[in-house]
């Protein structure tokens, strides 16, 4: 018995050895860790400073990073502005070039007139090819015998309405001189009833509002000659020209007739209001032409007041118009006048 009570002794004293043991080895273990705790609050604060630093230095970078690519936007919109925006991609220079290739293109065009539907290319080169190479000759204005038909398969292939009687086309020489010289051939008569009109295709021609005169109230079926054969006991006619619609080829109502002398446009402005094709014909001077539109809505309104005046002074009075309007109007107001008075003098007695 004596043993076993020292045994538990024993075991006591072990076991209160091996708590105080751990007891003091665990102690600096807890003391790191409150000192750990202790540094982990000032360290935040400056994980925080270095963070915000670290963010501060990113927008700086992210700043510089949008200023460089924006200078390299600038730079390849200062190279873009040359380029112009459309599908194909074409510089302003490359425009330009095509401008000034176009414009001398043009110089060396000519466009024909009124020539006959049966028209080919063998007679245009035969009629131009005196005045020097011809490059290109190219038709317009056809009317194609079906509305499924382009122009383009119409000429190639001859499908043209039945109703059409014209055509006009483009001659394109190789030199300027060419063009010049082809002039001469403007009102020759290329077919029975069809005196084709020669012009150049640059818009440097300008139209000599002096010697020509501007028709109204054509008829839509007429053809250009039948205005020639019109006007042509006035004087020498350079060229008619009747605008048309480009999809029907029908006449708008309106064209021009151009003289070689300013005397054949008196000439022609007497012919104001004859009848051609069964219509009364408006013949004006080209540059008179807005102005008489202006002046219109002023005469009609004159005529009206001048018919009034003189109805109104011989059936009155010697007195205006105005003044004869004012009358009926005082006769309306005084028995207004005399009804509000006694009403009046009611309110009074009341």
């Amino acid at each position: 018995k004596g043993n076993k009570k020292r045994k538990r002794t024993e075991e006591a004293e072990k076991v209160s050895e091996d708590q105080s043991s751990s007891v003091v080895q665990e102690s600096p273990v807890e003391v790191k860790k409150a000192r750990k705790k202790e540094r982990s609050k000032a360290e935040k604060k400056l994980a925080d400073r270095e963070n915000a630093l670290n963010r501060a230095d990113e927008e700086e970078d992210e700043k510089l990073f949008q200023n460089k690519t924006k200078q390299k936007k600038k730079a390849s919109r200062g190279i873009a502005k040359s380029v112009v925006n459309s599908p194909t991609g074409t510089t302003a220079e490359e425009q330009k070039r095509k401008q000034v290739a176009d414009e001398t293109v043009d110089r060396r065009t000519v466009f024909v007139g009124n020539l006959p539907v049966s028209c080919t290319v063998q007679v245009l080169k035969s009629l131009f090819k005196k005045y020097g190479q011809i490059q290109s000759i190219r038709f317009r204005s056809l009317i194609p015998a079906e509305d499924t038909i382009s122009k383009k398969v119409a000429a190639i292939k001859h499908k043209v309405h039945p109703n059409a009687k014209f055509v006009n086309a483009y001659v394109v020489f190789k030199e300027e001189c060419g063009a010049e010289k082809a002039l001469k051939e403007n009102g020759t008569e290329i077919a029975s009833g069809f005196h084709i009109r020669v012009d150049t295709a640059s818009k440097t021609s300008s139209h000599d509002n002096k010697r020509s005169v501007f028709l109204g109230n054509l008829p839509y079926d007429i053809l250009d000659d039948a205005v020639r054969e019109h006007f042509h006991v006035c004087g020498d006619v350079v060229g008619v020209r009747v605008v048309r619609d480009r999809k029907t080829g029908l006449g708008k109502g309106f064209g021009y007739v151009l003289f070689e002398s300013t005397d054949a446009v008196h000439l022609a402005l007497k012919l104001n209001n004859s009848v051609l094709m069964g219509r009364k014909i408006r013949v004006q001077r080209t540059g008179d032409k807005r102005k008489a539109t202006r002046k219109i809505p002023d005469r009609s309104h004159a005529p009206k007041a001048t018919a009034d005046t003189t109805t109104k002074k011989k059936s009155y009075s010697d007195d205006s118009f105005v003044g004869e309007k004012a009358t009926p109007l005082k006769k309306n107001i005084k028995p207004k006048r005399l009804k509000t008075i006694p009403r009046k003098k009611a309110g009074k007695n009341k």
